[in-house]
C-alpha cells in the first residue's frame, strides 16, 4: 500500500483508506448469516485493514458476527466500533452518561474477543449530558487500557474543538458523500489537525447512479458510478478513510476496486459542483 492509499489514525496507526462498513451485514439465522460472515472474511482477504462496526448495529449482534468472521484478528485490522446509543425500552435512545459509556465498552470487549479496543468512537453526543463527561468518560477508560483511541461520530466543529481541549481525538464520523457535503466545515477542521474523517453513507446511498454527470464520468472512466464516488472521496481530502458498506460479495469486490480509479482533473471538475439539490 502507498501512502496515497494508507492513513496513519492517531498519527501511529495504518490503515488501507478504503474501508468497510459492517453495518449492513445481517447477523440473522443461515443462509443469510454464512453469506455475512463470508463478505466480512473476504473484505479481509480483498485488503481491508479498517472494519466499522457499532453496538447499535443489532444491538451488539454485528460486532458479535465480526469476531465469528475474524477472530483471531490480523495484526494490521483495526476493527473500531462505537457506543453512547442504548434501548432502555426496545427503541434506541442517546445515553453519554459515563456510567453507560463505560458498561458499554465492557460489553463491546466481551462480544469482539479482544481486551482493548484500538479505536472507540461516539456514536452520538448526548445532549443531555455535558461533553466534557462524556469525552472525559472516554478518555479514562484509555487510561484503563480498554481503548487505545478516541473517536467522535455527527460533531459539529465546535464539539470537536471543545472535545480537544479534553483529549486526543483520532478520528470523527460524519455523513459525508459527493452530493451531501453539509460537513464540509467539519472535514475541513479533520484536514487541518490530521484526523482521520471517515464518512458514512459514502455513496449516498445509490442516488449517484441515477445522477447524469456521475454516470457520464463513470462511463467515460470504465467504472461504475458508486467507484466514481468512492475514488472522488478519496482525492477529495487525505485524511478521508469511506467506510462503505455491503452484503454483497460482488458489491464489495466493486467496491474494494474503487481506490486503483484515478480521476482526472477534468474528470474531478465535472464532479466537485455537484451537490444533493442539483
Amino acid at each position: 500500500m502507498t501512502a496515497t492509499t494508507t492513513f496513519q489514525i492517531g498519527g501511529d496507526l495504518r490503515v488501507r483508506r478504503l474501508g468497510f462498513g459492517a453495518m449492513h451485514l445481517p447477523a440473522a439465522p443461515e443462509p443469510d448469516r454464512a453469506n455475512a460472515l463470508a463478505v466480512a472474511r473476504r473484505a479481509v482477504e480483498l485488503g481491508v485493514t479498517l472494519i466499522d462496526t457499532a453496538y447499535l448495529y443489532g444491538w451488539g449482534a454485528n460486532e458479535e458476527l465480526l469476531a465469528e468472521a475474524l477472530h483471531p484478528y490480523p495484526a494490521d485490522l483495526l476493527l473500531t466500533t462505537k457506543v453512547g446509543v442504548a434501548r432502555p425500552k426496545g427503541e434506541g435512545v442517546l445515553d453519554g452518561r459515563p456510567e453507560t459509556l463505560r458498561a458499554q465498552v465492557d460489553a463491546a470487549l466481551g462480544r469482539l474477543r479482544t481486551e482493548r479496543i484500538e479505536l472507540l468512537q461516539l456514536h452520538r453526543v448526548d445532549p443531555e449530558i455535558p461533553l466534557a463527561d462524556q469525552v472525559g468518560a472516554l478518555r479514562e477508560l484509555r487510561t484503563a487500557g480498554k481503548i487505545a483511541r478516541i473517536g467522535l461520530s455527527e460533531v459539529t466543529v465546535a464539539q470537536l474543538a471543545e472535545a480537544r481541549t479534553i483529549t486526543d481525538i483520532a478520528s470523527v464520523q460524519n455523513r459525508y458523500n459527493l452530493l451531501d457535503r453539509e460537513h464540509e466545515p467539519v472535514l475541513a477542521a479533520c484536514e487541518k489537525a490530521r484526523i482521520a474523517f471517515l464518512p458514512w453513507r459514502p455513496v449516498a446511498w445509490g442516488a449517484a447512479g441515477v445522477r447524469a454527470e456521475i454516470a457520464a464520468v463513470a462511463a467515460d472512466a470504465d467504472a461504475t458510478p458508486t467507484q466514481v464516488a468512492l475514488a472522488w472521496l478519496l482525492g477529495h481530502s487525505p485524511v478521508i478513510c469511506p467506510i462503505p458498506g455491503t452484503a454483497s460479495l460482488d458489491h464489495l469486490a466493486e467496491n474494494m476496486a474503487a481506490d486503483a480509479l484515478r480521476l482526472t482533473p477534468d474528470q474531478r471538475d465535472r464532479l466537485d459542483w455537484l451537490r444533493e439539490e442539483d
